[in-house]
């Protein structure tokens, strides 16, 4: 997938994208650092972890995959902030046997918690890798999405099915193990301690409209792409969108 900065691929990542770069903004504010220490577990080829070196960051990727860490290494040479990007073999399980403990400034995990056999171990997991007052990215796989997409698609008992299980599963070929809500996201971030900074849906409509339409209409990109950021800040909209993604902020040493 093309890195969040460019306009077609900014129709799945524009909103998180945003919402990291101002919490990025605003940690160098706190901080009165120029350059933050960055940790994107399951980073995979970049594309988060480049678009955040580009603003001058120091950025670690932990990804299981030898062969996303290879392309994560050619990407960020192309970028010419090779420099400034680590990839790292490993996973979130078993994190702090390859980057420390309480060493970051902000912890991107997107597209990880669906996968781990705890959610909530997992969240406190990369929790634990923040320093004092550091920020939590958090994106992962909205319910509500997978079952519009089935009932839409014509599969409505799969569809139920995914409304009743506790893990938001529509079967067994269902190839995500873990879907959330918002409610159930932000439960977890306020259970690792974090207090809850934003709630944002994610691909409310993207991943609904057909591709040949964005594609072939004049200006439809740009138009849809504003109706994304209007909707992802909507409380009702949370409930359909494809992903969920919560800003985790650690709480100042006076708050307990």
């Amino acid at each position: 997938m093309p890195d969040p900065t460019r306009p077609r691929a900014s129709l799945r990542t524009a909103v998180v994208w945003e919402v990291l770069k101002d919490a990025l903004d605003r940690r160098v504010k706190a901080t009165g650092r120029e350059s933050l220490d960055v940790l994107d577990t399951g980073g995979g080829s970049g594309n988060f972890a480049v678009p955040v070196a580009r603003l001058g960051h120091r950025v670690t990727v932990v990804d299981p995959s030898p062969n996303a860490l290879f392309a994560l290494e050619r990407r960020a040479a192309e970028a010419g902030v090779a420099d400034r990007v680590k990839g790292v073999q490993g996973d979130a399980h078993g994190l702090f046997d390859v980057v420390e403990r309480g060493g970051y400034d902000v912890v991107l995990c997107h597209g990880v918690l669906e996968y781990v056999d705890d959610p909530a171990d997992g969240v406190r997991n990369v929790v634990d890798a923040l320093r004092p007052e550091g920020v939590l990215s958090l994106l992962a796989a909205g319910l509500g999405g997978a079952v519009l997409a089935r009932a839409l698609a014509g599969h409505f008992k799969e569809a139920k099915q995914a409304l009743d299980d506790p893990d938001g599963r529509w079967g067994e070929g269902d190839p995500v193990p873990h879907r959330f809500t918002a409610d159930q996201l932000t439960a977890l971030v306020e259970g690792a301690g974090l207090r809850v900074g934003a709630v944002h849906g994610v691909r409310v409509f993207a991943d609904l409209v057909p591709g040949v339409l964005v594609d072939t209409e004049p200006g439809a990109v740009e138009a849809l792409l504003k109706l994304e950021a209007a909707a992802a800040e909507l409380p009702a909209f949370h409930s359909v969108a494809t992903q969920l993604h919560v800003l985790g902020e650690a709480r100042e040493a006076d708050e307990g």
